[in-house]
């Protein structure tokens, strides 16, 4: 079995998570991204597999300690988890920054029509 047989082996093993007929796939767009920014990041060098897979492990085991069903429809809440402490602990973003471009997210989406293209503006940062 190759590498890339067995991650996809893996992830069809995750109960909960939304599939078709060919396997997995992702319930939100936010998903998607998330998956892409950790290949992009893994591919520029940021951490090996093992440090993703072993920081993965320690996101989950820690949400399961603070209650989660861990029945699946978390799995990508793990998977931002754990890009969000990587690049932390690797100095790309400080914790902080990555709090504060969550929090003008939020703000920018909150005033953002249904369906429209959500922009950050500077004002979103203040807070």
């Amino acid at each position: 079995m190759t590498r890339a047989q067995a991650e996809v082996g893996a992830a069809v093993d995750v109960p909960g998570l939304p599939r078709d007929d060919d396997g997995p796939v992702f319930a939100e767009p936010w998903q998607a991204q998330a998956f892409a920014m950790a290949l992009a990041l893994h591919q520029r060098g940021l951490f090996t597999w093992g440090e993703w897979t072993a920081t993965l492990a320690d996101e989950i085991k820690r949400a399961q300690a603070a209650g989660d069903s861990d029945n699946g429809d978390s799995y990508y809440q793990h998977w931002l988890a754990t890009l969000e402490r990587l690049v932390a602990e690797k100095g790309v973003a400080s914790a902080d920054t990555l709090h504060r471009t969550r929090d003008a997210w939020d703000r920018a989406a909150d005033r953002t029509p249904h369906g429209a293209p959500i922009v950050l503006q500077p004002e979103d940062f203040a807070g």
